[in-house]
């Protein structure tokens, strides 16, 4: 078991993703990865499934290795599980079966019951991983309301981009789908982002590499933002060229809030 098979699981199931780790110091790639890998493995859990209650068994899988963290016990052997024990503390784990839960909305139909629930929703499946990789990687406690603050920026926009899937798939994943209602959501998100990004900038770029994947998607709010009709339409999105370019200044310059 190593992070190699976990890079390449990220490699295989999100190559943004993979293309922002890779971006990053080496130091941070190895931390970077099996939290990666476990995010997309239990993101991936809701919908390999019909059955709601495989899903709840999937997930509770990876409740389980979390624990074992916090208790102290050996990994299970896993090719996530193994190098996910390794990076993490006991702190970290408690803070990621946030994330596991938040997952249970995905199994489900049921709608988010308002904004605060579907902000809760992006903070623990998006937000809080970033967050604990960048402790991990030497970001102060001092900088969480900022990393709080890029994390929800960058965890609507990939949400955003995925609303027509979700939709396909019968979720309900907006509170309110009216057009002025989704720019404003985006505009607000967007301020937040960038604000975080901009308090961010003076971190080593060791701890920064958590976060580039979010700074490289500020842009899609901004699209979101100014053309509502995108978000249902599957329109958001960067074309290679412009991808690249960002990924390039997210990963070397504090300035990435405001490209």
């Amino acid at each position: 078991m190593s992070v190699q098979a976990c890079a390449e699981i990220v490699q295989k199931g999100d190559e943004d993703r993979f293309r922002a780790t890779m971006a990053a110091p080496l130091a941070a790639r190895e931390v970077l990865f099996p939290i990666h890998a476990f995010c997309l493995e239990v993101a991936k859990a809701p919908w390999v499934t019909q059955e709601a209650m495989i899903a709840e068994m999937r997930l509770q899988f990876w409740r389980d290795v979390l624990q074992e963290k916090i208790d102290g016990s050996a990994p299970r052997a896993h090719e996530v599980a193994g190098p996910l024990a390794a990076v993490l503390d006991a702190t970290s784990a408690q803070a990621l079966d946030a994330t596991v839960t938040a997952r249970q909305w995905d199994i489900y139909r049921d709608p988010h019951e308002d904004a605060a629930a579907l902000r809760s929703y992006l903070h623990n499946s998006y937000a809080i991983p970033m967050h604990l990789s960048a402790r991990l990687l030497g970001a102060p406690e001092s900088s969480a309301k900022a990393l709080n603050a890029l994390g929800y920026a960058g965890g609507l926009a990939r949400y955003l981009m995925a609303i027509p899937g979700l939709q396909s798939a019968g979720r309900i994943p907006l509170v309110d789908g009216r057009p002025e209602a989704v720019s404003e959501l985006a505009k607000e998100a967007l301020e937040q982002g960038r604000w975080g990004a901009q308090k961010l900038g003076k971190l080593s770029k060791t701890a920064r590499a958590p976060m580039i994947d979010a700074a490289m998607h500020l842009p899609v709010l901004k699209q979101a933002a100014k053309d509502p009709d995108a978000v249902l339409d599957g329109r958001l999105g960067q074309g290679p060229a412009r991808k690249s370019l960002r990924l390039a200044v997210a990963s070397q310059s504090p300035s990435w809030a405001f490209f």
